[in-house]
């Protein structure tokens, strides 16, 4: 053991040789875009399986707004306001709605709107701006149909910081009548809803968002804060409760946080279901969380469907999906469920995240090579990513490139020396014994200890 732990240090230590290792890997069919992270700095290039299926609905993209303030500390706030305009649309069965991830690659990046569309695959853009100053808040919106450049209308929205609510309510009202002019009442009340009334709540809420953005060990650690402080100013934010599960479930998978208290899980996945009846991030986090933590796969999926009945367009529901569905022993549903969920954020960068799931899928269906290629993928992206190292060492195993899988468990056992077949097993709550005993095979193969 410690003869891999060492080497392990030395592929760590070497940038060179781990980069030579990720080279290695094999490649699928992808074409690459070089999105920007939320300050315009340029990120990881993310990939595209494939061009983007036309839907019948009317589809949308909520472009970031330009922070108009005069301070970069306000950017949370602005920020925070597209995305939940983006939450709200997307309760909105009618529409298809790009995930904010995916419209939050364009920001400060120069590309026109017809470019915009043609690479998202939709057919409105919404583009804004907000000024924040003193106790006031100025919202510009315009809508544009992409493919003629058309402006469809335009408006200002103006009010007190504490009447955001209702300006974020006008906003999305407008919007949905503007592109779906006959949709029944009871689809726009849907897709206004808010989970908090509490401004002090939503503030921190937002503070959460901008952190948990980051992708950051520290960033999620902040993002954990906030949320909980959101919960203590709004016990029924029911949003909060889901997104800070989302930070015990990720820091645990990926090591950061890896014993969080399990009676603390527990309480929050219950008070999200309970308080959340109509919430679909609360739900499909409380749903993933049930499996991961507790191993109760059948409520997880109902939780999960039930958000995902609210909202369609949820791809980080249809994320939660793919992995859930996949603990069930359902390959094929799993792998439909990320195709949706890349479908609906195409230039997610942190698709690392839905490539390792995909991974996981292809390998308990028995598909070692696409399993490979899929860790491959998301090991471009995230060299470190936990999920994606398991399945590239276990899939090379399987498929016999026993040099690969040597090297990835290498680099795992640097990330943690503490690695063995049982924990390993610990991060997947299988319900198919097969899938179980395949799991631990392949790494029994390379040597991973028991």
């Amino acid at each position: 053991m410690s003869t891999r732990i060492n080497a392990a240090r030395t592929v760590l230590g070497d940038t060179g040789t781990a980069q030579r290792f990720i080279k290695t890997l094999p490649r699928k069919g992808l074409r690459f875009v070089a999105p920007v992270n939320e300050v315009g700095e340029r990120v990881a290039q993310v990939p595209i399986t494939a061009p983007i299926p036309e839907t019948n609905k009317p589809s949308i993209a909520v472009l970031p707004f330009a922070n108009l303030s005069g301070n970069s500390e306000q950017d949370y706030f602005s920020n925070g306001i597209v995305e939940d305009i983006t939450t709200a649309l997307s309760r909105n069965r009618a529409l298809m709605v790009i995930a904010r991830n995916s419209s939050f690659a364009f920001k400060d990046s120069g590309v026109g709107i017809k470019q915009i569309a043609q690479d998202l695959g939709i057919r409105y853009v919404l583009e804004g701006s907000v000024r924040k100053s003193g106790g006031r808040v100025r919202v510009t919106a315009q809508l544009i149909q992409a493919d003629e450049g058309a402006h469809l209308w335009a408006d200002r929205f103006e009010g007190a910081a504490a009447d955001i609510f209702d300006l974020q309510d006008q906003i999305v009202t407008r919007v949905v009548g503007a592109i779906t002019p006959h949709l029944e009442n009871a689809e726009i009340a849907r897709a206004r809803r808010i989970a908090t009334g509490n401004l002090a709540a939503y503030d921190l809420y937002l503070h959460g968002l901008d952190n948990w953005n980051r992708w950051t060990q520290e960033g999620h650690a902040k993002a954990l804060e906030y949320f909980y402080a959101a919960i203590e100013k709004d016990r029924d934010f029911s949003t909060a409760y889901g997104l800070a599960l989302s930070c015990h479930l990720l820091g645990k998978s990926n090591g950061w946080t890896p014993s969080p208290d399990e009676s603390e899980v527990a309480r929050l996945v219950d008070r999200a279901a309970d308080i959340g009846v109509d919430d679909p991030i609360a739900l499909c986090w409380a749903g993933h969380a049930q499996a991961y933590f507790f191993k109760d796969v059948a409520r997880a999926l109902l939780l999960i469907d039930r958000a995902l009945e609210i909202d369609v367009n949820l791809a980080m529901g249809w994320q939660r999906s793919g992995w859930v569905r996949g603990y069930a022993g359902d390959p094929e549903g799993a792998i439909s469920s990320l195709k949706k969920a890349m479908l609906l954020n195409p230039l997610d960068p942190r698709v690392f995240l839905t490539h390792s799931a995909m991974a996981f899928a292809h390998y308990i269906a028995g598909r070692d090579d696409e399993a490979a290629d899929w860790a491959a993928t998301a090991l471009r992206l995230k060299p470190n990513w936990m999920p994606a190292l398991r399945m590239a060492i276990a899939a090379n195993a399987m498929r016999d490139r026993l040099d690969l899988a040597a090297q990835a468990l290498e680099i795992y056992l640097g990330l943690d020396q503490e690695a063995n077949i049982t924990k390993i097993c610990e991060y997947y709550p299988l319900c198919r014994d097969d899938d179980r005993q395949r799991l631990v095979l392949g790494m029994h193969k390379v040597g991973m200890p028991a």
